[in-house]
């Protein structure tokens, strides 16, 4: 089986990284939830004021909603990647 993991990143407004944090948390994993294929979703916070979200999938990802674009810094950057191999 192949897995796909989707990688979603985001660098919030200046001071508004918790937001944007927690509007990944209240609005789009809810959104994901119940999707065909999704195994797994983590969210990750970075310096910068970035976010990141990793979601796998056993078909195609689901894309992430746009946030709202008051606490984006910059447009939000996605990949997707394939696993050759696990350990």
């Amino acid at each position: 089986m192949t897995t796909t993991a989707a990688m979603w990143e985001a660098r919030a407004a200046d001071g508004r990284a918790a937001e944007l944090s927690a509007w990944v948390r209240e609005a789009a994993l809810p959104a994901l939830r119940g999707s065909a294929g999704l195994v797994r979703t983590e969210l990750f916070a970075a310096p910068g004021e970035r976010v990141l979200l990793i979601t796998w999938w056993t078909g195609e990802p689901v894309p992430v909603a746009e946030p709202p674009a008051g606490l984006l810094g910059r447009p939000v950057h996605r990949w997707s990647f394939t696993s050759e191999h696990v350990e």
